[in-house]
Protein backbone atom coordinates (compact mmCIF):
# COMPACT_ATOMS: atom_id res chain seq x y z
CA UNK A 1 0.00 0.00 0.00
CA UNK A 2 1.20 3.26 -0.86
CA UNK A 3 0.89 5.71 1.78
CA UNK A 4 2.51 8.79 0.07
CA UNK A 5 1.71 10.45 -3.35
CA UNK A 6 5.06 12.39 -3.76
CA UNK A 7 7.35 9.34 -3.67
CA UNK A 8 7.23 7.09 -6.33
CA UNK A 9 7.10 3.44 -6.58
CA UNK A 10 7.49 3.00 -10.34
CA UNK A 11 10.55 0.92 -10.83
CA UNK A 12 12.09 2.25 -14.11
CA UNK A 13 12.00 5.53 -12.03
CA UNK A 14 13.74 3.94 -9.29
CA UNK A 15 15.88 2.52 -11.43
CA UNK A 16 16.59 5.98 -13.15
CA UNK A 17 17.79 7.40 -10.11
CA UNK A 18 19.57 4.71 -8.68
CA UNK A 19 21.79 4.42 -11.63
CA UNK A 20 22.00 8.37 -11.87
CA UNK A 21 22.39 9.01 -8.68
CA UNK A 22 24.87 11.59 -7.65
CA UNK A 23 28.55 10.79 -5.80
CA UNK A 24 26.99 11.94 -2.28
CA UNK A 25 23.46 9.90 -2.61
CA UNK A 26 25.71 6.27 -3.67
CA UNK A 27 27.93 7.36 -0.73
CA UNK A 28 24.97 6.83 1.39
CA UNK A 29 23.77 3.68 -1.15
CA UNK A 30 27.06 1.92 -0.66
CA UNK A 31 26.59 0.83 3.24
CA UNK A 32 27.55 -2.17 4.60
CA UNK A 33 26.27 -3.86 7.81
CA UNK A 34 28.33 -3.84 11.23
CA UNK A 35 29.34 -7.32 12.48
CA UNK A 36 27.79 -8.84 15.57
CA UNK A 37 30.73 -7.34 17.80
CA UNK A 38 30.63 -3.84 16.36
CA UNK A 39 26.33 -3.70 16.63
CA UNK A 40 26.81 -4.62 20.24
CA UNK A 41 29.34 -2.02 20.52
CA UNK A 42 28.07 1.36 18.86
CA UNK A 43 24.47 0.56 18.57
CA UNK A 44 24.38 1.51 15.17
CA UNK A 45 23.18 -1.22 12.55
CA UNK A 46 25.29 0.03 9.21
CA UNK A 47 27.16 2.56 7.98
CA UNK A 48 28.65 4.01 4.69
CA UNK A 49 31.81 2.12 3.65
CA UNK A 50 34.97 4.24 3.63
CA UNK A 51 38.59 3.33 1.95
CA UNK A 52 40.70 1.69 5.25
CA UNK A 53 37.84 -0.17 6.84
CA UNK A 54 38.13 -3.76 6.78
CA UNK A 55 35.90 -6.01 6.10
CA UNK A 56 34.53 -9.87 5.29
CA UNK A 57 32.82 -11.03 2.20
CA UNK A 58 29.57 -12.82 3.41
CA UNK A 59 27.41 -13.78 -0.35
CA UNK A 60 28.96 -14.79 -3.55
CA UNK A 61 32.17 -16.76 -5.31
CA UNK A 62 34.22 -14.93 -2.70
CA UNK A 63 32.82 -15.61 1.07
CA UNK A 64 34.92 -16.93 3.40
CA UNK A 65 36.31 -16.10 6.89
CA UNK A 66 39.32 -14.06 5.62
CA UNK A 67 39.31 -10.63 6.29
CA UNK A 68 40.34 -7.78 4.18
CA UNK A 69 41.02 -4.07 3.87
CA UNK A 70 39.07 -1.95 1.64
CA UNK A 71 41.85 -1.13 -1.21
CA UNK A 72 39.39 1.24 -3.09
CA UNK A 73 35.80 2.52 -3.17
CA UNK A 74 34.49 3.15 -6.74
CA UNK A 75 31.60 4.69 -6.14
CA UNK A 76 30.53 5.11 -10.03
CA UNK A 77 30.40 1.52 -10.75
CA UNK A 78 29.03 0.77 -6.99
CA UNK A 79 32.06 -1.88 -6.02
CA UNK A 80 34.74 -1.91 -3.69
CA UNK A 81 37.68 -3.24 -3.85
CA UNK A 82 39.06 -5.18 -1.31
CA UNK A 83 42.43 -6.43 -0.22
CA UNK A 84 42.89 -10.12 -1.04
CA UNK A 85 39.71 -10.87 -3.40
CA UNK A 86 41.58 -11.04 -6.91
CA UNK A 87 41.27 -12.78 -9.99
CA UNK A 88 43.69 -13.47 -12.44
CA UNK A 89 43.31 -12.38 -15.96
CA UNK A 90 44.41 -14.21 -19.27
CA UNK A 91 47.22 -12.26 -19.50
CA UNK A 92 48.53 -12.91 -16.19
CA UNK A 93 47.93 -9.95 -14.38
CA UNK A 94 46.21 -9.86 -11.02
CA UNK A 95 43.09 -7.60 -10.83
CA UNK A 96 40.63 -7.36 -7.97
CA UNK A 97 37.17 -8.13 -8.17
CA UNK A 98 34.49 -5.28 -7.64
CA UNK A 99 31.98 -6.55 -4.81
CA UNK A 100 28.85 -4.75 -4.34
CA UNK A 101 28.85 -3.30 -0.06
CA UNK A 102 26.20 -4.90 0.35
CA UNK A 103 27.61 -7.95 0.42
CA UNK A 104 30.31 -7.48 2.85
CA UNK A 105 29.86 -7.29 6.73
CA UNK A 106 32.29 -4.62 8.59
CA UNK A 107 34.41 -5.82 10.98
CA UNK A 108 36.89 -2.89 11.83
CA UNK A 109 35.76 0.47 11.82
CA UNK A 110 38.43 3.45 10.41
CA UNK A 111 37.30 5.78 13.12
CA UNK A 112 38.07 9.65 12.85
CA UNK A 113 36.11 12.35 14.56
CA UNK A 114 33.27 12.93 11.50
CA UNK A 115 33.00 9.06 11.82
CA UNK A 116 32.69 9.13 15.46
CA UNK A 117 30.17 12.01 15.73
CA UNK A 118 28.25 9.99 12.87
CA UNK A 119 27.88 6.45 15.18
CA UNK A 120 26.91 8.97 17.79
CA UNK A 121 24.18 10.26 16.53
CA UNK A 122 23.09 7.12 14.76
CA UNK A 123 23.00 5.63 18.08
CA UNK A 124 21.00 8.44 19.78
CA UNK A 125 18.19 8.21 16.89
CA UNK A 126 18.36 4.30 17.51
CA UNK A 127 18.03 5.21 21.49
CA UNK A 128 14.97 7.58 21.07
CA UNK A 129 13.07 5.20 18.63
CA UNK A 130 12.93 2.25 21.61
CA UNK A 131 12.04 4.91 24.33
CA UNK A 132 9.02 5.11 21.80
CA UNK A 133 6.07 2.74 21.23
CA UNK A 134 3.21 1.46 22.22
CA UNK A 135 2.26 2.12 26.24
CA UNK A 136 2.72 -0.77 28.85
CA UNK A 137 0.02 -1.98 31.62
CA UNK A 138 1.90 -0.36 34.20
CA UNK A 139 2.55 2.62 32.53
CA UNK A 140 -0.79 3.17 31.49
CA UNK A 141 -1.75 2.43 35.79
CA UNK A 142 0.28 4.70 36.70
CA UNK A 143 -1.16 7.35 34.43
CA UNK A 144 -4.46 6.73 36.14
CA UNK A 145 -3.17 6.80 39.56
Amino acid sequence: MKFNPFVTSDRSKNRKRHFNAPSHVRRKIMSSPLSKELRQKYNVRSMPIRKDDEVQVVRGHYKGQQIGKVVQVYRKKYVIYIERVQREKANGTTVHVGIHPSKVVITRLKLDKDRKKILERKAKSRQVGKEKGKYKEETLEKMQE
